[in-house]
């Protein structure tokens, strides 16, 4: 469980972190700085999400997102496993609309596109005053409600402005038949003790996955949760 407990760490240090780095993962100021023709930090991350997706899936949810560690906590509230099904695809449309609304904004800028990649931040530091801590603590609450209400990681399924990214660079990979990491399932192996369905912060039902042996799936953020919690390793990491 050492892997486990190292991204957990991860987790809460990037939560720590996030009065520092929440403007670079900012929609709105992509936005904003898209109106004055500026290429801000935020925008040069998410783009940097997509690329490194086409070798590392959704890893960056796993050990990096301060949105993921400040929902796992949660789970300590609410650890119900929220239902998948069409909701998942309400981001997707989230995301459509505001990826439109930056390109309609470098349409009708004001000015040449620059780069500014600490836009908005005080010596490169996002909360730096009474205003932003206002916008940082209605972000912390647009996360912690909703999974208080209704259970683990549902700000991830749902309302993710940086899971498309993610996903949509998976998705380019497979097409270029780019090698990633991916989980691989032994079918033989498996003994339907269903602890990888118990582990998964995702609620994903994994034990099915490994039936099919077919690991693939929009949601999994490759934790490994279910690779350290298997008691017979029928779940392993591969680059492929």
């Amino acid at each position: 469980m050492k892997r486990q407990n190292s991204r957990k760490l991860l987790l809460i240090v990037s939560m720590l972190l996030f009065p520092i780095t929440i403007y670079y993962l900012s929609p709105q100021l992509i936005i904003v700085g898209a109106r004055d023709g500026i290429i801000t930090g935020s925008f040069i991350v998410f783009l940097s999400l997509l690329i490194s997706s086409l070798l590392l899936g959704r890893l960056f949810c796993s050990y990096l997102c301060p949105a993921g560690g400040l929902q796992d906590c949660v789970t300590l509230i609410n650890d119900k496993n929220p239902k998948q099904g069409w909701k998942n695809n309400i981001k997707y449309v989230i995301w459509l609309l505001w990826v439109s609304s930056i390109i309609f904004c470098f349409i009708v800028r004001k000015h040449q596109i620059s780069v500014n990649f600490f836009y908005e931040t005080t010596n490169g530091i996002s909360i730096a005053n009474v205003y932003d801590y206002i916008i940082y603590y209605g972000v912390v609450l647009l996360i912690f409600i909703p999974s208080v209400v209704f259970g683990k990681r549902i700000f991830c399924h749902y309302f993710c402005w940086m899971a498309p990214f993610m996903v949509l660079g998976t998705k380019i990979g497979n097409l270029l038949h780019i090698k990633r990491v991916k989980l691989h399932a032994d079918k033989t192996a498996c003994i339907n003790c269903h602890l990888c369905n118990k582990s998964c912060p995702m609620s994903l039902n994994v034990s099915e996955k490994v039936k099919l042996e077919e690991m693939d799936d929009n949601e999994c953020i490759l934790c490994g949760s279910c690779i350290d919690h298997c008691p017979k390793k029928a779940i392993t990491y591969i680059v492929k």
